[in-house]
């Protein structure tokens, strides 16, 4: 098994290599994690891992800066699929389209748009920072084990507003319903940070080393 962690300039990286290092060795898996901004580390993977922080428009450009890359995503991704994992912006990226400075297109691969966080509480504030429960919408495979009202470690702005309503697997409350995991055959994405929520970020890394879609 090779993970390759995708490098386009954006994102905590050796933490989310540590992470999924960490889950691999506490379950027991044969995995090589790889952190790489080459094409062909991207076609050699068995799981393949996008974080990003930041703007949507710049993590985009980040991507289309790297040779090959993201052609080999959509072959390996969405032709052969091969088991993905979006964190952050990496999730957001999944959509449509991003409205974060503009429209960007993003990779469609899961329909909606990456809107703006409009809590209803005005005492909210903007970026979302910090830990919130999951709220589990239905049952999927990179949940399992992990207790339906889980923590996990969020820092962002913008989140993914899906059109298909069966992609979003939970949810968090800011003021409203954020969206928090998406999951469609093989693609999957989290806004929250897996590498920093600890217990249930570790057994999702977990997860996603066994699915199997």
């Amino acid at each position: 098994m090779q993970v390759t962690i995708v490098d386009f300039g954006s994102g905590n990286l050796r933490s989310a290599a540590k992470a999924f290092e960490r889950a691999a060795a506490e379950q027991g898996l044969p995995c090589r994690v790889i952190v790489s901004s080459r094409a062909e580390d991207v076609a050699s993977a068995t799981h393949v891992v996008l974080p990003g922080d930041g703007a949507f428009a710049d993590c985009k450009r980040g991507l289309l800066a790297l040779p090959g890359v993201l052609e080999t995503l959509g072959r390996v991704v969405r032709d052969e699929g091969r088991p993905f994992l979006g964190i952050c912006v990496g999730m957001q990226l999944l959509a449509t389209r991003g409205t974060e400075h503009g429209i960007t297109p993003g990779f469609d691969w899961i329909p909606g748009e990456c809107r703006a966080l409009a809590p209803g509480d005005p005492r909210l504030k903007i970026p979302h920072m910090g830990w919130n429960d999951l709220i589990v919408r239905r049952s999927h495979p990179l949940l399992a084990g992990i207790e339906p009202s889980a923590h996990a470690y969020f820092v962002h702005s913008y989140h993914l507003v899906t059109d298909d309503p069966d992609a979003v697997i939970a949810t968090a409350d800011y003021g409203g319903d954020v969206t928090a995991i998406v999951a469609q055959a093989n693609i999957a994405g989290t806004q929250f940070h897996p590498e920093k929520s600890q217990a249930a970020g570790l057994r999702l890394c977990a997860n996603f080393l066994r699915w199997r879609p």
